[in-house]
């Protein structure tokens, strides 16, 4: 068993000056404590007790080319010394914008922002202007940040949801303002004929749709075959803005992101997490029509640190590395393989795991069901069975996220592979 008793003493220490120990919701769940890191390097993470993990949580996503990728951290050493943070304009953010505008089909105009949070806020405030309408369209278990009005329809219980047609928009959170649900309409994913009822009921009120073109943070459920298409046309038919939430899907499933790779083209667009590698920024991106109240002042869009020299650095370096070395289309192979591996060990060991996602990122789960193709099918998956598969990992020397998701990242190499596979027979036969 590993050591982690340094980690333990900080994660105590930790608790009488953080609230809960951390400082985001999301690092609390992990066992048997939250644990503390001292450096990362490729495919490697090394906590403060000295113990060495394959990292296949790559910070929740954004390290996309993995730990401390020589290129970007020089390129931000670099922008640093010129200067930090000049609350104007200036080259480099310029070029990372062209570079996007070039790559994003959706991407007429753009704002930098620091996180997908901020950023989602933005788009949903510009498609209320833009069509003069207040209330959206979201989906449940769908993620679109933590601030009030996307804090509905994050999660709950099969019984807190109620009927599939007419579902109960659950809170998030405790301390949401009265009639915060009220602005959204909250459906199932990849049910056309649930939108197009929703819409013959509500279509006039309804300033956007915004969904993950990928349901990733919840099962890493892949669009129907049509569905994002219809939400395209049902869209269009009701003057309603379509936004593609690829804070995840961006630069991993392509340099364009989940819109070329289905085809279908969003009024607006968020961009996050792999842009960077770990530095805070994201992009809010759209179509020149429903961009232009931003560029007008019209709607306001503002951010001391927007832009910071460092983190737009990282952005254009990562970019580079992204686009010369092909890095989209080596994710997708590296993921089949281990998905393909995961699958077939776990078939072997007699613990069946439920494998689904696209390569880059996908999710892994034990469930009975035959299919998972919304956030009410994954409450079907067996919660404290995998919290038990992912403290085997972590004993074994593999991270991994609890709820499932797995990324993949440039810096996995065939063996790294070949070595999460085999670790995840022998948990499996142990369980």
């Amino acid at each position: 068993m590993p050591n982690y008793e340094k980690s333990r003493e900080l994660y105590e220490r930790a608790c009488r000056v953080l609230a809960g120990g951390v400082a985001s919701e999301f690092r609390k769940f992990s066992a048997p404590h939250p644990l503390f890191y001292v450096s990362g390097s490729g495919s490697r993470l090394t906590d403060v007790d000295g113990n060495v993990y394959l990292d296949f949580t790559l910070s929740q996503g954004p390290l996309v080319l993995g730990h401390s990728h020589p290129e970007v951290l020089s390129a931000v050493q670099q922008a640093s010394a010129a200067g930090q943070l000049y609350a104007g304009q200036h080259l480099q953010e310029l070029e990372l914008a062209e570079s996007l505008q070039r790559l994003i089909p959706c991407a007429e105009l753009l704002r930098f922002s620091l996180s997908g949070s901020e950023a989602d806020h933005a788009v949903l405030r510009l498609a209320r202007a833009v069509t003069g309408r207040n209330r959206f369209l979201r989906f449940e278990g769908h993620y679109h940040g933590w601030f009030d009005n996307v804090a509905v329809g994050v999660g709950g219980t099969l019984a807190d949801l109620g009927p599939r047609d007419n579902p109960t928009p659950v809170r998030w959170s405790q301390g949401l303002p009265a009639q915060i649900e009220h602005e959204s309409l909250v459906l199932p994913w990849n049910d056309l004929e649930l939108v197009e009822q929703a819409f013959a009921r509500h279509g006039n009120e309804l300033a956007a749709v915004i969904t993950e073109p990928v349901m990733c943070n919840n099962g890493c459920i892949p669009p129907e075959p049509g569905f994002l298409r219809g939400l395209r046309d049902i869209c269009d038919r009701h003057g309603t803005v379509l936004i593609f939430d690829e804070v995840i899907t961006g630069f991993r499933t392509g340099l364009g992101g989940a819109q070329t790779l289905f085809g279908v083209t969003p009024d607006l667009a968020v961009f996050g997490k792999a842009m960077a590698s770990g530095y805070p920024i994201s992009v809010l991106t759209g179509k020149k029509k429903f961009m232009q109240p931003i560029a007008e002042g019209k709607v306001i869009h503002a951010g001391t640190m927007n832009s910071g020299n460092p983190s737009i650095a990282a952005a254009l370096a990562t970019l580079r590395v992204l686009e010369r070395d092909q890095i989209p289309e080596s994710l997708k192979a590296k993921g089949e393989l281990l998905m393909a591996g995961l699958a077939d060990v776990s078939q072997r060991a007699g613990h069946p795991l439920r494998i689904q996602g696209l390569g880059p990122m996908f999710h892994a789960g034990f469930t009975k069901l035959p299919a998972v193709r919304d956030y009410r099918d994954t409450l079907a998956y067996d919660k404290p069975a995998y919290a038990k598969f992912v403290v085997g990992m972590q004993d074994r020397g593999i991270r991994l996220i609890g709820r499932g998701l797995w990324y993949v990242s440039a810096a996995h190499s065939a063996d790294d592979i070949d070595q999460a596979i085999a670790t995840a027979y022998d948990v499996l036969k142990a369980m």
